[in-house]
C-alpha cells in the first residue's frame, strides 16, 4: 500500500514542538519561547495567542504565570481576621513564597460589603496582566459566577463553592474537629461542648466532625444544648458566652471543644474568673495553632491547621489549572493535627461544675 510522502505528518499531540505553535501562530519560535517562559518582550495579544495555541497543542509549559501576576481577592472577613490572629497572615505569607518561587507577582487586593466590589473585580479581572485568581474566605455566589465566567484560572482559598464553578483548597475541617473530639472521649469526657460563632460553611464542617464523633461513639446524641454559639470570633464574646452558661449552671459538660484558638482564649478566662480549674475541672481545646496558644496558662491544646500550606498549595493548584486552561475543577482538603499540651486532662466528676461554680469576680 502506497503513502502520500508529500503531505507532511501531523505532530503527536504530546511531541508538539515550538516550531508547530510558531507555525500556527505566524510568529517566530524566539518569539513562542520568550512567550512560554514569561519574559518581556512580547506583545499581550500576541502572548494570548501563543499560550491558548500551547494548550490546544498540549505543549508542556513551564508554567502560564510566569512574569505574569496573581489577584488575591480577600473577604472581610480574612482582612478582619488578619488584624486579630495570624492565620491569614500565614496564608499570604505561603502565598507569597510560592509565588516568588515563580516568578509571579501577588496582588493583594481587599473586597468590601458593597455593591461596588463587583465593578472593581470586573476591573480586575479584565486585566490582561492578571494571569490567576485567587480568592481568601470568600462564600459570595456572585463573585464566584464573575470569576468563573471570565475564563482565568481561579482558586478558592479557606472556603468551597458548592456549585463547582471553582476549585478550592481549604483544611479538612470536618475531620479536624473530630480528631480534636476523639481525643477528648480518650481522655474520658462524656460531655463535650462545641463552642462556635454561626455562619460560613467550614465553620458548619467543624461542627459536623464534633457531631460525627459523638454519634460514633454512642456517648450522647449532639444537641443543642451543647452547642454554645457566641457573637463573633474575640476572646471576649465566647467569654461572655460561656459565663452566662456557667452562671446559670446550665453548663453541664467536662470538656470545651472551641472552633478556633481565640474562642478557646474566652473560655480559659471564663472558667479562670469563677475559679473553674482547667484542665483539673474542665478540659479546653481549641483549632487553630495560632503563635499565641503556646503561651497561655495553661498552654493550650489545639488542632494544627496548616496555613502556610495553603496558601502554597493553592498557587501550585492555580498554576496546574492555568496550564491545563481550566479544564480540571477540583476540591482540595488538607490534613490537620494534633497538638497536645496542658489544657486537656482525664475527665472528672461530670458535676463538678455544678459544686464549683461561683459568680465571675467582678473588675477592680
Amino acid at each position: 500500500m502506497s503513502t502520500n510522502s508529500s503531505k507532511s505528518p501531523r505532530p503527536s499531540l504530546g511531541r508538539s514542538r515550538l516550531s508547530d505553535i510558531a507555525r500556527a501562530c505566524d510568529v517566530s519560535i524566539s518569539t513562542v519561547s520568550r512567550a512560554l517562559a514569561g519574559h518581556k518582550g512580547v506583545r499581550e495579544d500576541v502572548r494570548e495567542r501563543i499560550i491558548d495555541a500551547a494548550k490546544a497543542a498540549r505543549y508542556p509549559m513551564p508554567t502560564s504565570l510566569s512574569g505574569g501576576r496573581i489577584a488575591v481577592f480577600a473577604s472581610p472577613a480574612a482582612m478582619t481576621d488578619y488584624s486579630r490572629s495570624q492565620f491569614t497572615w500565614h496564608v499570604l505569607e505561603g502565598l507569597k513564597s510560592a509565588a516568588a518561587a515563580h516568578d509571579t507577582e501577588i496582588s493583594l487586593i481587599p473586597l468590601q460589603d458593597t455593591d461596588d466590589q463587583y465593578s472593581a473585580l470586573d476591573d480586575v479581572l479584565a486585566d490582561k496582566g492578571v494571569r490567576g485568581v485567587l480568592l481568601l474566605t470568600v462564600d459570595d455566589p456572585l463573585i464566584f459566577e464573575r470569576v468563573s465566567a471570565s475564563g482565568k484560572a481561579a482558586v478558592l482559598i479557606n472556603g468551597d463553592d458548592p456549585s463547582m464553578r471553582i476549585s478550592s483548597i481549604s483544611p479538612c475541617n470536618r475531620s479536624a474537629s473530630r480528631l480534636a473530639c476523639d481525643y477528648l472521649v480518650r481522655l474520658g469526657h462524656r460531655r463535650i461542648a462545641f463552642v462556635m460563632k454561626p455562619g460560613r460553611v467550614t465553620i458548619q464542617r467543624r461542627l459536623e466532625g464534633w457531631a460525627d464523633a459523638l454519634q460514633e461513639h454512642g456517648i450522647v446524641a449532639p444537641s443543642q444544648d451543647l452547642v454554645i454559639k457566641v457573637d463573633d470570633w474575640t476572646p471576649e464574646c465566647a467569654e461572655r458566652a460561656i459565663g452566662e452558661r456557667l452562671d446559670g449552671k446550665t453548663l453541664n459538660a467536662t470538656a470545651l471543644l472551641c472552633a478556633a484558638d481565640s474562642l478557646a482564649l474566652g473560655a480559659l478566662s471564663a472558667l479562670s474568673s469563677r475559679n473553674i480549674l482547667c484542665p483539673q475541672d474542665v478540659s479546653v481545646l481549641g483549632i487553630d495553632d495560632l503563635p499565641i496558644s503556646d503561651l497561655l496558662k495553661p498552654r493550650l491544646t489545639t488542632i494544627h491547621i496548616p496555613a502556610r500550606e495553603l496558601g502554597e498549595t493553592a498557587v501550585e493548584m492555580l498554576i496546574e489549572l492555568a496550564m491545563q486552561g481550566q479544564r480540571l475543577i477540583r476540591r482540595t482538603e488538607l490534613a490537620c493535627r494534633l497538638i497536645m499540651r496542658d489544657s486537656t486532662a482525664e475527665a472528672p466528676d461530670r458535676d463538678i461544675l455544678r459544686r464549683k461554680a461561683k459568680p465571675a469576680r467582678a473588675a477592680v
